[in-house]
């Protein structure tokens, strides 16, 4: 009978490669050992969040993260400052 090796945690995984893409964008790949009711985990982020939240798309590479996010509320006519007018105001309330 062939001897059967234990992986002590520094050898490489063995998971299988993506072969789908997930809606968020992200590569569907099983990892059979992440127990989803560890408290780390967040198996429904989108749990309690309003549909106007669920529409914003953070997915956009071609921009910074806070740009998305200000382009989507922008467009949803949810007024944003940008980092001169942030700094400006964080600078007024400073000096209060």
């Amino acid at each position: 009978m062939a001897e059967t090796k234990q992986n002590d945690g520094s050898q490489a995984a063995d998971i299988a490669p993506a072969k789908t893409i997930d809606t968020s964008g992200a590569p569907q790949q099983l990892v059979p050992d992440v127990d989803m009711s560890h408290p780390a985990v967040d198996d429904n982020p989108r749990a309690g969040r309003s549909v106007l939240q669920n529409k914003i798309d953070f997915n956009d590479p071609t921009i910074p993260g806070h740009q998305a996010v200000a382009d989507a509320l922008n467009e949803q006519g949810v007024e944003t400052m940008d980092q001169d007018e942030v700094a400006e105001a964080a600078k007024k309330s400073k000096n209060k």
